[in-house]
């Protein structure tokens, strides 16, 4: 049996109440993207070893796995390809669920994705990368109730999701990931957040839930490029600021706010940071104003800013699992 796996990577638009201050803490709004993605495939074998990027990373995820459903160690992963780490793309939820999924179908183990999620402790703050491998497409999540009862926990802990809308295929990002420091992970993401506290947000909560509601929502129903655009800035905006005094600005590094800027003027409708970047995307109508975007960008990106630099478009279907 050889089992292959697809998953994709997910842009994140913000947290709608990060510091819980509703009752409900996080809670996201994200977007599954084309590009880039995980592949890999796993085949039974008489001891576990894994090929390819990330090896590490995959043998502790397979390890987790196999220990937790009392499993032989006797897999082979090999690694095709891997979508950047801790650059804001979602690969850790990625390839987590894809490594899960692999080995519970090379050993029938019958577990729906947030069972998956649970056993490999994804989905502590942000359930966009879990519902982007369920399904893909535009999602918000809940988030998490700030006093969870004993009585809930593995996958009934994970935020549930409350939209899932097909995003409009045209639609295009202009993406730039720029040499710079990665992004918070693992413990200095913690750290981060226990250092921001609680009690702080000033009405944020209350700010991007309206304009997700009365703005950012209704644009995807009416096609309206615009509309979502100035709504995305707008929560981009209140977010960044929320997390200035961690990350140094409303961007994580100053290469991120010369790339949102330059997006900007080169005619992006709405412009953010994925997560905690240092990933920019700028939204564009079609791919061809994508494109235009891009190619303004690739002007200034040699001379002043070392960046990756790719369109993606939206995915609305979620990971691709194969015997």
């Amino acid at each position: 049996m050889r089992v292959t796996v697809k998953a994709h990577a997910r842009l994140h638009f913000g947290f709608i109440d990060p510091d819980g201050s509703s009752g409900r803490q996080f809670g996201s709004v994200g977007l599954a993207i084309d590009h880039p993605a995980i592949s890999l495939e796993a085949t039974p074998a008489d001891h576990l070893s894994v090929v390819g990027q990330e090896r590490g990373r995959v043998l502790a995820l397979a390890r987790r796995f196999l220990s937790h459903y009392k499993l032989p160690q006797g897999v082979h992963i090999a690694v095709k390809t891997m979508i950047p780490a801790h650059v804001g793309l979602g690969s850790g939820t990625q390839l987590a669920l894809s490594v899960a999924s692999a080995l519970a179908r090379v050993f029938g183990i019958q577990a729906d994705v947030r069972e998956l999620a649970a056993v490999m402790g994804r989905g502590r703050r942000s359930g966009i990368g879990i519902a982007a491998f369920e399904r893909g497409g535009f999602i918000v999540d809940a988030g998490r109730r700030v006093t969870i009862s004993d009585s809930v926990s593995g996958a009934d802990a994970i935020p549930p999701t409350i939209v899932r809308y097909p995003f409009p295929r045209g639609w295009t990002f202009a993406v730039a990931i720029p040499y710079a420091d990665r992004g918070l992970a693992g413990s200095a993401e913690i750290e981060a957040f226990q250092r921001l506290g609680g009690g702080h947000g000033n009405g944020v909560a209350g700010r991007i839930s309206r304009i997700l509601l009365t703005q950012m929502l209704p644009s995807i129903k009416e096609r309206d490029p615009a509309v979502f655009g100035r709504s995305l800035t707008d929560i981009q905006r209140i977010i960044g600021n929320w997390f200035r005094p961690v990350q140094g600005g409303t961007f994580a590094a100053s290469q991120g706010a010369a790339l949102a800027r330059a997006m900007t003027r080169a005619g992006a409708l709405g412009v953010g940071q994925s997560s905690w970047g240092p990933t920019i995307y700028g939204l564009a109508k079609d791919q061809q104003t994508a494109a235009s975007i891009m190619e303004q960008l690739g002007r200034i990106v040699p001379d002043k800013i070392s960046a990756d630099l790719f369109l993606a478009k939206p995915f609305n279907r979620g990971a691709d699992v194969r015997t």
